[in-house]
């Protein structure tokens, strides 16, 4: 069998099963030892042991990325200005057909040149904060963002849109909606991210309708109201199929599946709306409008970068030592059971870490340590009073009892309040920028 190069086009064939096939690619560094690996035109990568293969040959170089041709996209006047802030992720992706690897190298202008439809519903402006994966977004990173949306919307942006990461994107959203909304006033202009659970460069990529979809709302959307939880909107695909684009709230959103399209659910609440994608890219919102009355925030809260909270897993591996890490933070979240418990009694008298684990809890809060309840349960309320244990956890100082926004979201508001020095007791349960909605208590 012939050599050829990772990174060269190839046509092999290969017996399976059902007979032999034959397939066109780029050849990648192999999965594993004695295989080949083909990144197929779809898209998909296929992997064949070396002795399956009967011939095999070079029929040219590599079909690499596009590069940017600067083509002139006429403007439109009329057209509102938004702003696209690029921080990387999937939806900014292209692959390396050398080593097969997935790599965060798409420069902003590159959407424009890729999606010329972009151009039929906004006059875009681009921004590269960064070419990162979401895992590796911190505090500061929000700070930015946030910065470069108050810039955008001192320049005459009616909208921005956020192109980040699907994994940590629901956080950065929350962010957003908070140092906007959450002293009681609303963003200048409307804020949606989007991202991509497929690269750009696969047939099955989401990327395209979802950023024509973001874009659509970031120029056309209704005014937000900052208390709805439209300060920052997610925009991705509502289902399996194209076509159409759910509208969700950044701050009762979360990212519950890790390859689907329709990926992103709403925590305790309903999509705010749809955006239907057309196959010409036109869109159009489906949603109700709600008038606005709060002021509109001259600039967003900052998130300190120097808080730290720490979190904690209620479960069978939780220890009262792990407590005494949390001198080393500013607050600790506790991720509970159910309605929100913790392993804190042992009625069996067989488990003293559970009377272990009472003690440095309630020594921790009484000392002037913050703690805050959250559920793993993800929807449902936190309702501390239903069994002795929750009641317990309450008498011991810790925060949370009927919450219902969700747990990624909390650490962001957790961060949010202590940032901005307000008493976390009294203000967790306030409902700041639509994320702690109490009708599912009724």
């Amino acid at each position: 069998m012939g050599s050829p190069e990772s990174g060269e086009r190839i046509r092999f064939t290969a017996s399976t099963p059902e007979g032999s096939v034959t397939h066109e690619g780029i050849l990648l560094a192999p999965a594993t030892s004695g295989h080949i690996t083909v990144k197929l035109d779809n898209g998909y990568n296929i992997t064949f042991a070396e002795s399956e293969i009967s011939e095999i040959s070079t029929i040219g170089s590599a079909k690499l990325p596009d590069t940017i041709t600067n083509t002139s996209i006429s403007e439109n006047s009329d057209l509102p200005e938004i702003w696209i802030l690029h921080t990387g992720g999937t939806i900014a992706s292209k692959v390396d057909y050398v080593t097969g690897a997935v790599a965060a190298r798409f420069e902003p202008e590159e959407l424009l040149d890729a999606i010329p439809e972009l151009a039929n519903h906004a006059r875009i402006r681009t921004k590269k904060l960064g070419n990162m994966w979401s895992d590796d977004i911190r505090v500061r990173h929000w700070n930015a963002m946030m910065a470069s949306a108050e810039e955008a919307f001192n320049s005459g942006a009616v909208g921005v849109v956020i192109t980040h990461g699907t994994d940590t994107m629901h956080y950065s959203a929350a962010a957003a909606a908070f140092a906007w909304a959450g002293q009681g006033e609303r963003p200048p202009g409307r804020i949606a991210f989007t991202g991509s659970q497929r690269s750009s460069d696969r047939g099955s990529t989401d990327g395209t309708e979802n950023l024509l979809a973001a874009v659509h709302w970031a120029a056309h959307g209704p005014e937000p109201t900052g208390e709805n939880g439209d300060a920052s909107v997610i925009i991705m695909h509502a289902g399996s199929d194209d076509g159409v684009c759910a509208i969700m709230p950044g701050c009762s959103t979360r990212k519950f599946h890790s390859s689907k399209r329709n990926a992103f659910q709403g925590i305790n609440a309903d999509p705010l709306g749809f955006i239907s994608v057309g196959r010409n890219g036109n869109c159009e919102i489906d949603m109700d409008v709600q008038k606005p009355t709060r002021n509109i925030a001259a600039k967003p809260a900052v998130f300190d970068e120097n808080a730290r909270i720490l979190q904690l897993m209620a479960g069978p591996h939780l220890f009262a030592d792990q407590i005494k890490l949390a001198s080393n933070y500013d607050a600790v979240l506790f991720h509970g059971t159910g309605l929100g418990h913790l392993p804190i009694e042992d009625p069996n008298g067989d488990s003293p870490e559970n009377a272990e684990m009472r003690e440095a809890v309630a020594n921790y809060c009484a000392k002037g340590g913050t703690a805050v309840m959250t559920s793993q349960c993800v929807h449902g309320p936190i309702h501390m009073d239903v069994y002795s244990k929750g009641r317990d956890q309450q008498d011991m100082g810790i925060v949370g009892n009927h919450a219902t926004i969700g747990p990624d979201a909390a650490l962001v508001k957790l961060h949010f309040l202590l940032s901005i020095g307000d008493d976390v007791r009294l203000g967790w349960n306030a409902n700041l920028c639509g994320e702690n909605k109490s009708s599912i208590l009724n």
